[in-house]
């Protein structure tokens, strides 16, 4: 069969919330009820999220997640960054919600991607349809690493670490670009 269609069902505490929220990244609200069950839809063209409200929901403690595969990883990037400018004047990059920058994640076969983590703690995981070269130097190995740690698990100290060791024992013989991307990264990690 083909044609079919995946939406998810994701937990939140206050569906308004996470409609307004969305509404920043540009998605319209399709649907809305507050009884029996508070529950709300969002749309940005054929990317489609559905919200169930749960009083008392802890969004630490969620476990939602889903994962959205796009043809232009970038353009999506800078449209949510640009939504969530206007509104925040600036990128969150820290807590909940945020949303961390487009890199390769080694734990998705190479796959380039960014998340949001949404007011319910949601993590949408947007990844591109292309693999992107996974890398070839223990630099760039540790900063893949360190991706997996702070941008996938959310485990910023952890990614610290791994990032601050490996500059210290390969920034004299790493290429310049894997040197600068590490630093970049560290620095949005030391920020959060």
């Amino acid at each position: 069969m083909a044609g079919e269609v995946t939406t998810p069902l994701l937990p939140c505490g206050d569906v308004d919330e996470i409609a307004e929220f969305y509404a920043m990244l540009g998605f319209e609200r399709t649907y809305r009820q507050l009884r029996p069950n508070p529950y709300v839809a969002v749309r940005r063209e054929d990317l489609h999220l559905h919200f169930f409200g749960m009083p008392g929901f802890d969004p630490e403690q969620s476990y939602g997640t889903c994962l959205v595969q796009v043809p232009d990883i970038g353009a999506l990037f800078e449209a949510f960054a640009a939504g969530m400018r206007a509104a925040h004047g600036k990128l969150l990059v820290k807590g909940i919600p945020r949303m961390t920058r487009p890199r390769v994640r080694k734990n998705m076969g190479g796959l380039t991607g960014f998340s949001v983590v949404d007011p319910g703690g949601n993590w949408i995981r947007i990844v591109s349809r292309e693999q992107a070269s996974l890398a070839t130097t223990k630099l760039g190995r540790a900063l893949e690493n360190a991706v997996v740690q702070g941008d996938s698990r959310g485990d910023v100290a952890q990614a610290a670490k791994i990032l601050s060791a490996a500059l210290e024992r390969e920034r004299a013989s790493a290429p310049a670009a894997d040197v600068a991307a590490a630093e970049a990264y560290l620095a949005e990690l030391r920020e959060s």
